[in-house]
Parts: C-alpha cells; sequence; structure tokens
C-alpha cells in the first residue's frame, strides 16, 4: 500500500495556474525524485504536501488518512495543519536555520515546542529535555556533525548548515522527508557532502520526495521519477526509463540540456 498518495492536486496564483491535475503515489522506503525547468511547480507541489500553500483542488493521503481533501472544508482548519504537517519533514534549499540558535538548538527546537504542550511536561521537563538532546546529538553525529553542535549557524559552512537542517527534519521522524532544491545554494564541493548524506538515507529505505536539478543523482538514488513542465506532469516512471528511454518529446528535450558538450 502506498505511503503517499496524491490526486488531482490543482493550485493557481491569481490567474496563473501553477499545478494542473498533479496525480503520483510514494510507496514506504522509496525516493521519489522530481526534476524539471524553474517554474514548472516543482516547488509549489512540495509545499502543497507541506500545507505550506492550500490546494485549490485534489486529496493528499499519508498512510490511508485523508490529510486534505479540497472538497471537504474540515481538513482545511488552521487547528489540524500543525499536526499533518509532522507527517513531512521539510529541507529548504536556504538551510532556514534560526541564526541565534546553535546547531544542536535548532535541531532540538521543534521537539522541544511539542514536549511543552504535553501534560506531563512540567513534572518531567529535565527527563524530556534530556531525551531530546541526545537524540539531537545522534542526529549530529549522523551527518558528521558531533564536534560542530555548539556551532552557530554563521560558524558553518553552506554544506554543514543543510546537515543541521536534515537533522532538525528527521528529528520528528516524519513519514516522508522532503527536499526543495538542497544542493541549489552550494558550491560543487558542498554538493557533494549533502548529496552523500541524502544517498545513505536512501540506502537506509527512508522515504523521501526530492526536488532536484542534479540529473545524475536522481537517476541513481530514485526509485521512481517524475518529469514536470508547466504545472503537469509530463512523464513518470523508474530512472532507466525516464533517463535512458522518455517517452515525451518534453522529456528528451529536457534531458537533452544535460547530455549536450
Amino acid at each position: 500500500m502506498s505511503i503517499l498518495e496524491v490526486e488531482h492536486i490543482c493550485k493557481s496564483f491569481n490567474r496563473t495556474k501553477v499545478l494542473k491535475d498533479i496525480s503520483f503515489s510514494l510507496e514506504k522506503g522509496q525516493a521519489l525524485s522530481i526534476i524539471g525547468s524553474s517554474g514548472s511547480g516543482k516547488t509549489t507541489m512540495l509545499r502543497c504536501l507541506n500545507f505550506l500553500e492550500t490546494p485549490d483542488k485534489g486529496i493528499i493521503r499519508v498512510n490511508d488518512e485523508t490529510l486534505f481533501d479540497a472538497d471537504d472544508p474540515s481538513t482545511r482548519q488552521e487547528s489540524a495543519i500543525r499536526k499533518k504537517r509532522l507527517h513531512f519533514g521539510l529541507v529548504f534549499q536556504s538551510f532556514n536555520l534560526f541564526p541565534q540558535y546553535t546547531a544542536i538548538q535548532n535541531v532540538m527546537l521543534a521537539r522541544e515546542l511539542l514536549a511543552s504542550e504535553q501534560p506531563d511536561y512540567k513534572t518531567r521537563k529535565k527527563e524530556i529535555s534530556e531525551e531530546i538532546r541526545l537524540q539531537a546529538e545522534t542526529l549530529l553525529k549522523q551527518m558528521g556533525l558531533e564536534n560542530r553542535k555548539d556551532n552557530y549557524p554563521h560558524q558553518l559552512s553552506g554544506g554543514q548548515c543543510q546537515r543541521v537542517a536534515i537533522a532538525r527534519a528527521l528529528a520528528l521522524q516524519p513519514d516522508i522527508l522532503c527536499f526543495d532544491e538542497p544542493t541549489s545554494a552550494l558550491d560543487p564541493e558542498l554538493t557533494e557532502e549533502v548529496l552523500r548524506v541524502i544517498k545513505e538515507l536512501a540506502d537506509d529505505n527512508t522515504t523521501m520526495v526530492i526536488v532536484t536539478h542534479e540529473m545524475a543523482f536522481a537517476r541513481d538514488v530514485a526509485d521512481h521519477v517524475i518529469f514536470m513542465d508547466d504545472g503537469s506532469i509530463v512523464e513518470q516512471g523508474d530512472p532507466m526509463q525516464v533517463f535512458e528511454n522518455p517517452k515525451e518529446e518534453r522529456t528528451r528535450q529536457f534531458l537533452s540540456r544535460f547530455t549536450q558538450g
């Protein structure tokens, strides 16, 4: 059974149709790469999954639970949005770390905020805080940053900041980890270190949706690839089919830009 089902998602900004009847599914433990030119709707699709944008039409389900249905007003209630976002961990292209917090504090923050709302928080505060800190240390060690946990974002490289952002996204143990062009703000050397971390997550069967312009990475890491153009899914399939034998002319034209010269 699919962990994620997206059905007929549409989104417009004023009179501009940005997403046009988007449908796809994702199995648990799979990595989905979404490729396409700038302005094709990739990031808007990811923002709809994370409820940073509200679709005009369509349905989003996770683990067979309907998180959003445009025809059901109850799924649009603001009070439920934060809970729904817990299904997804989002890694932004520009890190979005809090500059006033250290690396470990950035990773701990979301869990601390959620824990503070629990009925037993006051009586178990010290125990809960220690548990959250230990988890954050483990995640930063997984990212190769155990020696930089007390550094502030301005003391870290772009690649290190992005690895802190990945640890932060993993802290709430989301069902699906989402990446929005995670290397677009990085130089080639730093890009490699971030892609290596994402590859390791894929090897550990982390369920992921990856919006990327790194074609070789998308081909090598993904179990399924979607090519978007002008707000629509033009082609989707396994990496071998999409990259080596695309069916659609628009897909061939797009991929040819990365093979010329």
